[in-house]
């Protein structure tokens, strides 16, 4: 008998909740990708904390700031986009678009 506060079915509900491989590969790529996922999102994070530190000179209207968090971001950004965490066609419109912005501060 299950209580109030567990689902009727527990067997199905532990199978939609874990991965259930069967082959000794799936199980092991099963076990590695939560802290794949962590990584990739610490670096995506970091991207976007270099992006605002870029917006936020521009928005702040200091142009030698503005580029000088623009050459910190950039290598960020290849970095990131070389090991695959982020798409290259969506790195370079960031970069593109930052630095517009930067040119047109004046």
């Amino acid at each position: 008998m299950t209580s109030p506060g567990q689902p009727r079915n527990m067997r199905r509900f532990l199978c939609r909740r874990f991965i259930l491989a069967n082959i000794k590969s799936a199980k092991k790529r099963a076990r590695q990708n939560p802290g794949l996922r962590r990584h990739n999102a610490s670096y995506r994070s970091m991207v976007r904390t270099y992006i605002k530190r870029v917006r936020e000179a521009i928005e702040g209207g200091d142009k030698a700031k503005a580029e000088a968090a623009y050459r910190e971001a950039v290598p960020v950004i290849d970095r990131v986009t070389r090991k695959n965490i982020m798409h290259a066609n969506k790195a370079a419109r960031h970069k593109s678009r930052l630095a517009q912005q930067i040119k047109a501060m004046g």
